[in-house]
């Protein structure tokens, strides 16, 4: 079936004319609405995708395809699309039609791929669950009564469904890699400023990132070179061309150190999380890969440090949605305060306005330096562990999430226990390096298992290459869900 493929096996199908696109963006439309009780899409732009497939299908024709010509894929819904809703998960956005494409869907536009819709996701990106949505909850693919991890949860759920190959996702602390683990799927989080930010909506300024969510490393590899590479639009963009796939997945296991971190490997991880990560690591050790001892010692500081200053920065970035210039409106207002008061009251949901007050308070007079000076310099701590670590290995590697999915309810009356389910990845984010998750095995209850790997700045290739090997000796990327 079309659906099982990969998406470089698609993009050579097409290329061979085994196949056209329409065929395909119609097979991926069908598939969407026959399992539309995930709710992993906002939005379908079932005339667009049509249209783009047959200008694609003419391009492969006459032999002028591109990287990507032809393949459906699906943008997180945090990403503005010119004459397509983008909603950020939010009612605050539930009518805004962007009026421009982000950098990251103006390159795939430009690579040929087709976008087929916008997936659904947490809430302007805050939670760890997709149950912050105010489009409902996503649900995974390998088990509908659990979690597919969030926020990228929408994405997560769509690829693993085989509803379409690949899809975008964005990570402020881990938003690709935990549904990535969660879904048995490939994550990459590349280095901050390697992806524009340009026209993907703000959660936090200092730590998003975009990143792809595919099957397998090489499909992330190829994603990657289609979505990376300098922007003069976005002042964070680091100022160097995008990788190609033989530089991503090109480098060899044998010879590298891999580190493995005392605290990603303690009593808080459930036990066949851990026993399905050392089954990897040793895979590959076989590969001729080091397995070297090293400590992340601030690294538990991760989470507080990460809950001051990424509500701080959403506090500061979610004030423009004040009901006057876009986003929703409240009818009940008399006067400009009860507009601004109504209008955010109405329209934010509970993770956000929690997150709105705490980032505020701590921005506040008298409390600044006591909690967000003081968070950027456990930032710069934590920044140096890497460091440090990195002097003895090539890459770090351990679980991504804790544990595997969870069900659906059974933490939304405890943000803290939410919250902890980030701490491996968004140290990550805090240091700017690159991550990625994959599929490392299954425990007893048929829930795909992550493992996390974290690279040097700008480093995404011995992510990739690491992955790719490991992916040639296993086949858990390779495994669906019995249902789709």
């Amino acid at each position: 079936m079309l659906h099982e493929h990969t998406l470089t096996a698609l993009r050579d199908m097409l290329r061979r004319r085994e196949i056209s696109s329409t065929e395909l963006t119609q097979h991926c439309l069908d598939r969407i609405a026959k399992h539309s009780d995930l709710n992993a899409f906002v939005t379908l732009d079932e005339s667009g995708a049509m249209a783009a497939a047959a200008v694609a299908d003419k391009q492969l024709a006459s032999g002028e395809a591109d990287l990507l010509t032809g393949v459906p894929i699906a943008h997180k819904d945090i990403f503005c699309t010119r004459g397509v809703l983008t909603t950020c998960g939010s009612k605050m956005l539930e009518n805004f039609v962007s009026p421009y494409d982000a950098t990251v869907v103006e390159r795939f536009h430009q690579a040929g791929s087709v976008t087929i819709g916008k997936t659904n996701m947490d809430e302007f990106a805050m939670g760890s669950s997709n149950e912050t949505s105010f489009f409902g909850s996503v649900k995974n693919p390998w088990d509908p009564d659990r979690v597919p991890g969030g926020s990228s949860g929408g994405s997560a759920a769509a690829v693993a469904a085989c509803l379409v190959a690949g899809a975008t996702g964005t990570d402020t602390g881990g938003s690709i890699r935990q549904p990535a683990a969660f879904c048995g799927l490939t994550g990459l989080k590349p280095s901050y400023g390697r992806v524009s930010r340009y026209g993907m909506i703000a959660f936090a300024s200092s730590l998003d990132q975009g990143g792809p969510i595919t099957r397998n490393a090489e499909d992330a590899a190829l994603m990657l070179q289609c979505m990376a590479g300098f922007d003069p639009r976005d002042s964070t963009s680091i100022n160097a061309p995008a990788p190609d796939m033989a530089t991503l997945l090109g480098a060899q296991v044998r010879g590298l150190k891999l580190g493995l971190p005392k605290e990603f490997f303690d009593t808080s991880v459930d036990a066949e999380v851990l026993e399905k990560v050392r089954e990897s690591l040793a895979v590959l050790e076989r590969l001729g890969a080091t397995l070297v001892d090293v400590s992340l010692p601030n690294s538990p500081a991760g989470i507080p440090c990460y809950y001051v200053i990424a509500p701080a920065e959403a506090s500061s970035n979610l004030s423009r949605f004040d009901g006057v210039r876009f986003g929703h409106r409240s009818e009940h207002a008399e006067e400009l305060v009860d507009l601004y008061e109504n209008s955010r009251a109405e329209g934010f949901g509970e993770e956000v306005k929690r997150r709105i007050l705490i980032g505020t308070y701590a921005l506040s007079a008298g409390y600044y330096d006591a909690y967000y000076l003081k968070a950027q310099k456990i930032r710069r701590v934590i920044a140096q562990d890497f460091e440090t670590a990195f002097e003895q290995c090539d890459v770090i590697v351990g679980p991504t999430s804790p544990t595997t999915a969870f069900p659906l309810g059974a933490k939304t009356q405890n943000p803290v226990a939410m919250y902890l389910n980030d701490i491996f990845t968004n140290t990550v984010n805090l240091a700017g390096l690159p991550g990625l998750s994959v599929p490392c095995g299954f425990d007893t209850a048929g829930l795909p298992v992550g493992l996390q790997l974290i690279g040097k700045f700008m480093d995404e290739a011995s992510l990739l290459s690491t992955a790719h090997q490991l992916q040639q000796e296993t086949d858990w990327h390779q495994r669906m869900p019995a249902e789709y």
